[in-house]
């Protein structure tokens, strides 16, 4: 019974509402804010780069943990580690916390790689960054990443599970992304600032939450 109740703790981990808490740190719930989204992007375009760094390494950590720590735990291998990933990546997307409401689930996807073939996430990370350099999109950054990473598992002689493991979670990606991708295509998509780094200025009226509305 320990891998089942491991799965589910796994879930609760990556269903820990990182972007809500603080966007309602800062007063805004950001399922009503910006996107709707509760990511790191979504948090980067209502507060500004420093909370959204924040959130971004702790959802990192929500997919990290589970496959890095539960085998150890358990003494399992194959399979069950890849399902403590999903887990976390449902948790992440579909969060019970917050009505099912959540973000995209690139950076706990990120995590879960990250204890799996972390060389790949490495490259891939940096691909992301100079995506996001050179195009001002957080989006295609996180689509060309996705993509890369099964690539650069499958160049890394990481076993055929994990490579599947890897494609299966690029296409999720580009799925929940389509709609961005559209934007994309119509040059449409939020672009990154740079000289935004704090709360934008204006007036924070606290709007009613679905919990205010229940």
């Amino acid at each position: 019974m320990t891998a089942p109740l491991l799965t589910i703790a796994a879930y609760l981990i990556g269903a820990f509402p990182t972007s809500y808490l603080v966007g309602r740190a800062y007063g805004y719930d950001l399922r009503r804010e910006g996107s709707g989204n509760l990511g790191s992007t979504n948090a980067y375009r209502v507060l500004g780069f420093f909370p959204a760094a924040g959130v971004l390494v702790v959802d990192l950590l929500k997919g990290f943990v589970p496959v890095w720590f539960f085998p150890m735990w358990d003494g399992r291998t194959g399979g069950w580690v890849l399902a403590y990933g999903l887990a976390a990546i449902s948790g992440h997307v579909w969060p019970v916390y917050t009505r099912f409401k959540g973000g995209k689930g690139v950076a706990t996807a990120a995590g879960t790689m990250a204890a799996l073939v972390p060389v790949a996430v490495i490259i891939a990370f940096f691909v992301w960054v100079v995506t996001v350099i050179l195009t001002r999109t957080a989006s295609m950054a996180s689509l060309l990443s996705a993509a890369l990473v099964p690539i650069m598992a499958r160049g890394s002689a990481a076993p055929r599970s994990v490579v599947s493991y890897a494609l299966l979670l690029a296409i999720a990606v580009w799925w929940t992304h389509r709609s961005n991708l559209a934007r994309i295509v119509r040059r449409e998509e939020f672009q990154v600032d740079w000289r935004r780094g704090r709360l934008p200025r204006r007036e924070r009226t606290r709007e009613k939450s679905p919990e205010d509305e229940a």
